[in-house]
């Protein structure tokens, strides 16, 4: 845990997507990976959009307006005005409107009661806003950076791939991101299945530069390598703490 509480941390290139409309819902519903419904009882929920096929195509926090506008805080810049296309493209003629705003303010608070809407992804990942928190200390976004890799949470499409990625070896389910009751969605049939069968050989963890005894991480999506042998697949690095897709048998004798 981070110490020196409470503070807060600027977050780097987010966006946000605005839907309105009284299908909202039910068009969000019949897209993503977790339950539009949830919103009933909590501030926020965290769902991916996936392919037909299962793989990982963009993550997002879901709230809500005071006027039941659902507001997708996401990836920037060019991610977010991607999905805008995306759910464009899946809204066909239903009466919604979609908007982006591909360069949005989201600040990250650790040590408050209550600022914002809770991090749903770990208990530990603090507040999330869109207002910039006042009277209390800001911190670096390496520290956050930092913070969420040592607890092995991908940060969109920095740690899984577009079009490669599952939610399995993600551990999506384990941070709130996967409902397996609600139905059916884009890609849920291989996410179940890959679920309930465990099906997957390999997964998202944190890895020390010493636990690999190298002095520098490759670079993303080059192999990690266990002497002569391919253990992984890099992804996001910060000092000496990275997150890696590792096979299971080498994560158990590793890390």
């Amino acid at each position: 845990m981070m110490t020196q509480l409470p503070f807060f941390t600027t977050l780097k290139e987010r966006g946000l997507i605005k839907i309105s409309g009284i299908k909202s819902k039910d068009f969000l519903q019949a897209l993503i990976t977790n339950d539009i419904n949830l919103l009933n009882s909590k501030d926020c929920i965290y769902a991916c959009l996936l392919s037909p096929q299962g793989k990982f195509l963009f993550d997002f926090f879901i709230t809500q307006d005071n006027e039941n506008n659902l507001l997708l805080e996401c990836e920037g810049k060019e991610r977010s005005l991607n999905l805008a296309k995306t759910l464009n493209m899946y809204k066909l003629h239903l009466d919604i409107d979609i908007s982006v705003n591909e360069n949005t303010k989201i600040y990250s608070i650790f040590g408050l009661d209550k600022y914002g809407y809770k991090d749903p992804r770990h208990k530990d990942m603090g507040y999330r806003s869109f207002i910039k928190p006042r009277n209390i200390d800001e911190k670096s976004f390496d520290e956050w950076d930092k913070h969420r890799i040592s607890l092995t949470i991908p940060d969109g499409s920095r740690d899984l791939i577009v079009n490669k990625s599952t939610m399995d070896e993600g551990n999506m389910n384990r941070l709130n991101a996967v409902s397996y009751d609600k139905g059916c969605y884009i890609g849920q049939e291989i996410t179940a299945r890959m679920h309930y069968r465990g099906l997957g050989k390999k997964h998202l963890h944190t890895i020390h530069k010493s636990n690999l005894n190298i002095d520098e991480f490759p670079e993303k999506s080059e192999p990690i390598y266990n002497k002569k042998t391919i253990i992984g697949e890099m992804r996001s690095s910060n000092g000496d703490i990275g997150i890696a897709l590792i096979k299971d048998e080498w994560a158990t004798k590793l890390l």
